[in-house]
């Protein structure tokens, strides 16, 4: 069996469809199909059980997954150390964040560390206004946002974390001193513009209120220094994540809990045709140890 071979059949083990294992590998499904054909020729039987509304390994199918995998994993890891040291290069995961919770993430971070001795992870700040563009300029290599992500170059990995959303207001609003808002509550404030794309502004933010309600568009701003800057005054509110409870805690500022917003999902991405070992590692290390509760 060739290493393109066992690509093939590894990220179709994964992915459990002909379409989207060609797309991350960059060939067509008929050389996947072929490949697939190949090896089960090979070894005798079949790999993987296909009907025309799904695919599935077959016992053998998983037990040839399982012994292939770690064995994969450490070639390419050889590989690319290799190819490291011949250009002089150190082992390096550049992390881009929209927030600045790495904290939160220290057991994803620790894991890793312990998987991939040797490798220096980079924190990178990321503006939200265009959070996609460090990785298509390869200034970083993965990229933390909350779902969802819709970007056809880009994969996304598991779910590292989930929270609960919050309304940033100022401390002096109407607001500030409820146990607890609703959605309904924005039809009557400016709310804070700026994200991108703008599928994230809908998931966060509504475009109506659960009565049908418009919820109105404020200043737009596209870090959190200009967050607070307009919010601290009163001119906008700005549903957020929770960890800026812990994160950004300020006199001037309170954080109240939206009851009717659905828990926020984190999760890794990166660039499909730059994936490395590296960032397989982390992406199966968030996968191990589940989604954190924040």
């Amino acid at each position: 069996m060739e290493l393109r071979d066992i690509e093939i059949f590894l990220t179709l083990a994964r992915e459990l469809h002909f379409g989207r294992t060609a797309e991350r590998l960059y060939v067509t499904p008929a050389r996947v199909s072929q490949a697939v054909k190949k090896q089960e020729r090979g070894i005798g039987g079949a790999l993987f059980e296909r009907t025309s509304h799904h695919v599935r390994l077959t016992p053998l199918g998983q037990q040839l997954h399982d012994d292939l995998l770690p064995a994969y994993q450490a070639l390419r890891h050889g590989l690319e150390r290799a190819a490291q040291t011949a250009r002089g290069a150190p082992d390096v995961l550049r992390l881009g964040m929209i927030s600045s919770n790495t904290g939160d993430l220290r057991p994803v971070l620790d894991e890793f560390a312990a998987r991939r001795p040797g490798c220096t992870v980079q924190i990178r700040a990321v503006a939200y206004d265009d959070p996609f563009a460090r990785l298509r300029d390869a200034t970083v290599d993965v990229l933390l946002v909350w779902l969802p992500i819709e970007e056809p170059d880009l994969t996304v990995g598991p779910v590292v974390c989930t929270e609960p959303v919050v309304l940033v207001v100022s401390a002096t609003h109407r607001l500030a001193a409820r146990a607890s808002v609703s959605y309904e509550d924005l039809a009557d404030e400016a709310v804070v513009t700026g994200a991108s794309p703008a599928y994230w502004r809908q998931a966060l933010i509504p475009a109506l209120t659960p009565s049908g309600r418009p919820i109105p568009a404020g200043p737009s701003v596209s870090d959190g220094t200009q967050l607070f800057a307009v919010v601290a005054t009163g001119e906008a509110v700005c549903p957020a994540f929770a960890h800026g409870t812990r994160y950004y805690a300020r006199p001037d500022i309170a954080y109240v809990p939206i009851h009717d917003a659905p828990l926020s999902h984190w999760a890794f991405c990166w660039r499909s045709d730059t994936e490395t070992d590296t960032i397989r590692t982390l992406a199966s290390t968030a996968a191990d140890l589940g989604p954190l509760t924040l």
